[in-house]
């Protein structure tokens, strides 16, 4: 009994220290306690304190780690603060100077903080802003895919008509109008970036062409469409193109050139290089340099102003580091994939235009031109092509105008005769400009600046159009173009007539066989009638 009584008590008290709930067993209704249950809960116990115990470890090797990596960043600033950053530095002694230039320059920057910020911390916050802004510009968002089908790419047969320059590169060109014998009027048109030989004039009539008697003709640009690329080719190139072309199809006359857009620079070009071939410039919302140095402020201003961001950075990228436009085509035009042509070129279009690319008949032309000037995947032409268009040129507009330039041959011309020999320079023919008021890839700014350096030229300011409005499908625009250029349309011009001619007395003394050739019905029947005239005498 007193075993059991000891026994119980030991019980007892290896429960009170487990978990003392206050209740007494008697000693003759002794409980067994279960070791195993006894066991696991201390394990459990142990394992708690030890997971804990772990965590804390890691938090503590966290805090020392962190707290050595402070200390290593303040030596590191000691050591430059005393070897690099003092005054007698080389690197100091280097950098001082344009860093305080540069910092002059851009202290004007601060006039635009809050009086209250430091411009220590207020620029970096800023800079940062504009990096977290530049990425999500260039985030490509499916959201119109849900609306839009998207369509592919597609590479057409080769169509276009070749001649072979001097330099053995093939210029594919296409014709409309009137053909070679009957032309009365050529017109050249270099096209826009991001378009082709099939551009032309959009939705242009043939009937229309015929009425004024044209014979319309466009081509590739090196490397477009199927024309081969050129190796360096810049304005004057361009120019050359142009002539080399006119007389390849077999002109030998002076013919008219068509620009629109960014293709007008290889309209400027044209009257800076070949101006004694050149009859006279059609233009519709012509583009310049952007950076021109002829601008003022204010012109600039207005100009760069209507322009998206995107567009803005193009054109930074293109005069500054071009080889980071092929990041932004190949995701754009050069991706296989069709889209409006606004967002490939981040263009900022008006009401007209934009209810205009909407036209099922205009987006398809688009969508054809565009999958016509990419048929070679080549990036390095549109690369050139931007680069061209912000670059020096090698003349400014200024230089187009039509002025007397005056040279004397010697000091003893002088003495016999003290005027001076003079002539015209600059481009002599007739330039037309129609700019569309509500035009914001080109805005009217720019046709300001042209009509200020070229006080000769004719502009024709187009209330509530824009862009493309007034150039693509548009039939009575069309006729207003070609009236203003050519005047009443006189049709095609008749082929040439070969009379061969026996001796006529009373006509002349001369006994041999004459040839008549006239360009019209009206022009013979003068000939004929002068002719008869004078044969009437010998006859009475």
């Amino acid at each position: 009994m007193s075993e059991v009584r000891r026994s119980s008590s030991w019980r007892d008290e290896l429960a009170s220290l487990v978990s003392d709930s206050g209740i007494r067993y008697a000693a003759a209704d002794p409980i067994e306690v279960s070791t195993a249950s006894f066991d696991a809960g201390f394990a459990s116990r142990e394992e708690l304190e030890q997971s804990e115990n772990f965590k804390d470890q890691i938090k503590g090797f966290a805090i020392a780690w962190g707290e050595i990596l402070v200390d290593l960043a303040r030596g590191c600033k000691d050591i430059v603060e005393q070897n690099i950053l003092t005054e007698d530095s080389y690197i100091v002694q280097k950098l001082r100077n344009p860093c305080a230039k540069a910092s002059a320059k851009l202290r004007y920057l601060n006039e635009f903080l809050p009086e209250d910020r430091d411009p220590a911390h207020a620029w970096p916050v800023i800079l940062l802003v504009f990096i977290l802004a530049l990425s999500a510009i260039n985030v490509n968002t499916n959201h119109d895919s849900l609306v839009r089908s998207v369509r592919k790419v597609q590479i057409h047969p080769p169509s276009a008509s070749h001649v072979l320059l001097p330099d053995g590169r093939r210029l594919a060109y296409h014709e409309q109008g009137v053909p070679a014998k009957s032309t009365r009027f050529l017109l050249i048109a270099p096209h826009s970036f991001l378009s082709s030989r099939l551009a032309g004039i959009p939705g242009i009539k043939i009937s229309l062409l015929e009425e004024f008697g044209i014979r319309l003709v466009t081509y590739d640009l090196p490397g477009f469409g199927e024309s081969d690329p050129h190796p360096s080719r810049n304005l004057n190139s361009s120019a050359l193109d142009m002539l080399y072309l006119a007389n390849a199809i077999g002109v030998d006359d002076k013919f008219w050139v068509l620009g629109h857009s960014s293709g007008s620079m290889h309209a400027w070009a044209s009257l800076r290089y070949i101006p004694d071939r050149v009859a006279g410039a059609a233009m519709v919302g012509p583009m310049i340099n952007p950076y021109e140095p002829g601008m003022t402020k204010e012109e600039k201003k207005k100009t760069w102003e209507p322009w998206v961001l995107r567009r803005r950075l193009m054109f930074f990228l293109a005069r500054r580091f071009p080889k980071f436009l092929s990041s932004f085509y190949h995701r754009s035009f050069l991706s296989g994939k069709h889209d409006r042509v606004d967002k490939w070129l981040s263009l900022s279009l008006g009401k007209k235009d934009e209810i205009l690319i909407e036209d099922p008949k205009v987006e398809e032309h688009l969508q054809r031109d565009i999958e016509e000037s990419i048929r070679q995947g080549s990036i390095k032409p549109f690369i050139e092509e931007a680069v061209l268009q912000v670059s020096r040129w090698g003349f400014s507009l200024a230089d187009l105008q039509a002025q007397k330039q005056c040279q004397r041959r010697g000091f003893l011309a002088w003495l016999w005769n003290s005027e001076a020999e003079c002539m015209l320079t600059g481009f002599l023919g007739q330039i037309h400009i129609w700019q569309g008021m509500d035009d914001m890839v080109v805005p009217p700014s720019v046709t300001d600046y042209i009509a200020r350096v070229l006080p000769g030229s004719y502009v024709h300011k187009l209330p509530n159009e824009g862009h493309f409005s007034y150039l693509y499908f548009c039939d009575e625009c069309h006729r207003q173009i070609f009236t203003t250029l050519f005047g009443s349309p006189q049709g095609p011009v008749v082929e040439n007539w070969d009379i061969d001619t026996t001796s006529l007395e009373g006509c002349s003394s001369a006994q041999q066989s004459v040839k008549l050739s006239s360009k019209s019905f009206g022009g013979l029947a003068r000939l004929m009638t002068r002719c008869c005239e004078a044969m009437v005498p010998q006859f009475t």
